[in-house]
């Protein structure tokens, strides 16, 4: 019987449970496999780095030790910048430069702000162009290209050096200090450079003779020459009307006259005004010539 009994006992089922069944599908999941192989680590990872990091002692030493591993990358020799070498600048300007430079060097390379310096420098009026880098050998080298001055502009406040764009470049205490250079006055002459050097080129025969250019209200000019002879002349084609007086002067001679004025602003009828004693002594000639009618 017993036996029997024994024979009949169940046999244990293989197949999974119901959690079991559950657990199996969920691992089979491409999210919750993610989740447990990556997720987990990463979440035990942040956990504990946060709970070292809320330590104020551990913060501290943590940015001390950031700091003394930049200060040795720094330091190295090969990132040391040991002076400055400026190429294209006059002897004024590069002690100038130097002087507005805020650095001492030696320096670390990481330290200097090259586009600040840069734009210092570029804001200099002698300044047409300026590169700068840092050459092998722990050198920093400034490249400066200068405008270079072509006529001075006395104007209220001084006399300017003016580049042939009109651009300041610098500033001059007496004319004679830049003699080799043409002379422009009046306001609103630094915006017509252009235009006074074409005339400047046009009045070549009367070089020597030249003393400047007058704006005259901001929109023609007068040509100055000495004996106070003054050439006026229109707002529009003022180097044809030039070459018309300088043409009138090869054939006549005509500014070798007693003449104080030649008038070309309407160029189709020329002005001239003769000086007080020209003046005079036609006004006698006319009496005399008028008496001898008589």
């Amino acid at each position: 019987m017993q036996s029997l009994n024994a024979s009949r006992t169940p046999r244990r089922d293989p197949a999974p449970s119901r959690w079991a069944y559950r657990v199996h599908r969920m691992w089979l999941t491409p999210f919750y496999r993610a989740m447990l192989r990556v997720g987990l680590p990463v979440f035990v990872l942040l956990f504990v780095a946060g709970w070292y990091i809320s330590n104020p002692t551990n913060r501290y030493a943590i940015v001390e030790k950031v700091g003394e591993i930049r200060r040795s990358i720094e330091t190295r020799p090969e990132f040391t910048v040991k002076l400055m070498a400026i190429e294209g600048a006059s002897p004024v300007v590069d002690r100038a430069i130097r002087d507005m430079v805020p650095v001492e060097f030696p320096a670390s390379s990481f330290d200097l702000d090259l586009e600040a310096i840069k734009a210092e420098i570029a804001a200099l009026d002698v300044t047409e162009s300026v590169s700068l880098r840092i050459r092998p050998g722990g050198v920093m080298e400034v490249t400066i290209t200068e405008r270079e001055p072509v006529v001075l502009w006395r104007r209220a406040g001084g006399i300017d050096l003016l580049d042939d764009t009109g651009h300041r470049v610098a500033s001059l205490k007496a004319r004679a200090d830049r003699a080799d250079l043409p002379l422009i006055v009046g306001e609103g002459a630094s915006d017509a450079v252009t235009q006074a050097l074409a005339l400047i080129d046009a009045a070549g025969p009367v070089a020597p003779r030249l003393r400047g250019l007058v704006r005259v209200g901001e929109r023609r000019w007068d040509l100055v020459l000495d004996r106070d002879q003054r050439i006026m002349l229109p707002e529009t084609a003022p180097v044809a009307a030039l070459e018309q007086v300088l043409a009138l002067d090869e054939a006549q001679d005509l500014l070798a006259r007693d003449l104080t004025h030649i008038d070309m602003r309407n160029p189709a009828r020329p002005t001239l005004r003769m000086t007080e004693p020209a003046v005079t002594e036609l006004r006698r000639i006319r009496s005399y010539e008028s008496g001898d009618t008589q």
